[in-house]
């Protein structure tokens, strides 16, 4: 698989690519598929799936849930920014932190 990935759970994130990203959301990760390049973002690449009825679900029908997005078609969202920014790392007091590159605002504190 290619290059390093810039998202961690937990992260605020916009989508640059598919049904969801003309709409300017934002979503929290959830998790982290790192084998398949992939995220599940809270909100966004929202499929229906077809239950059936069981003890855990005795109604069965349509629920919605979040299907995983590509990695590449997701930002890190910058509050200071407004808006979806690329990243650097920066060696600080030991440790790196991901840092906006428009503005500096630190993302790991």
């Amino acid at each position: 698989m290619a290059g390093r990935i810039h998202l961690k759970r937990n992260d605020i994130v916009i989508p640059i690519r598919g049904k969801s990203a003309s709409s300017e959301k934002t979503g929290k990760v959830l998790q982290v598929i790192p084998s398949k390049q992939r995220a599940v973002v809270e909100g966004i690449n929202l499929v229906k799936r077809h239950t059936k009825k069981s003890q855990d679900n005795p109604q069965g029908g349509i629920i919605e849930k979040e299907a995983s997005i590509s990695i590449s078609n997701l930002m890190l969202y910058c509050p200071q920014c407004k808006k979806g920014v690329r990243i650097s790392r920066v060696r600080e007091a030991g440790r790196t932190i991901r840092k906006c590159k428009k503005c500096g605002h630190p993302f790991d504190e």
